[in-house]
């Protein structure tokens, strides 16, 4: 009776090592509350559009006909997390373009002029995650729409550039609407996704693409336009 005893609970003990073991073994996915966010991309402002100029191109005649550089940093804040995902997320952004100073006879100047934006976005934001979760498709398509405020200045050398005796700088309202959609990077290397959940809390990683349409002239009002339709890339982690 013992022995049969002994041998009961040797085989009750085999038998839960390794539901132990894989309890231990398998990681949790930790709470996610929010996203980081990095992108860039070409930014070609619509100066040259404001109907005030009367078909004159100012930005094509002293940039020429390109975009400039823009790189943005985004934080979002995740309010809801159900079939998809949604919540606010806030931007900052840095964009330059350098060319040759014109001299009133249209020769090149020594100096060197730049126009240089610093975009400031609020958002809200909707991204329909759940196939990705639920069912594995890494595609996650989503959207954003949100106020902007575009500081910008205008310089010429190290100094900023008087306009028409009026100083070269401001700052512009607008809006701007996003649609986009990402790949969900988890699915190329899952081990991987859990070890960087697990050591440095982010969820999930994206690479993504995406198009915006910004009206950036204070809501329809006269000067400069920082409106732009653009294609932007980056990537996004949640955390």
């Amino acid at each position: 009776m013992s022995s049969t005893a002994v041998g009961l609970g040797v085989a009750a003990l085999l038998l839960a090592v390794p539901a132990v073991a894989q309890e231990v073994t398998i990681p949790t996915r930790s709470p996610r509350t929010g996203a980081v966010i990095f992108r860039a991309g070409g930014y070609k402002p619509r100066i040259d559009t404001e109907k005030a100029l009367n078909g004159n191109t100012p930005y094509k005649d002293t940039f020429g006909d390109t975009s400039l550089l823009l790189v943005e940093g985004e934080l979002q804040r995740f309010f809801y997390q159900g079939i998809g995902t949604a919540g606010l997320g806030l931007g900052l952004g840095y964009g330059e373009k350098y060319a040759d100073a014109k001299l009133d006879d249209g020769s090149a100047a020594a100096d060197k002029a730049a126009l240089k934006v610093l975009p400031i976005q609020l958002n809200a934001f909707y991204k329909f995650d759940y196939a990705a979760f639920r069912w594995g498709i890494p595609l996650v398509p989503y959207a954003k729409l949100g106020l902007i405020y575009s500081p910008w200045w205008m310089t010429k050398g190290s100094a900023t550039e008087e306009v028409e005796g009026s100083k070269g700088s401001g700052g512009k309202w607008g809006w701007g609407g996003t649609a986009g959609v990402s790949f969900l990077l988890d699915v190329l290397e899952p081990r991987f996704a859990r070890d960087f959940d697990s050591d440095l809390g982010v969820n999930h990683s994206y690479l993504f693409a995406e198009y915006t349409h910004a009206d950036v002239n204070n809501f329809g009002g006269k000067g400069l336009n920082l409106g732009s339709r653009r294609w932007m890339f980056g990537l996004a982690l949640d955390y």
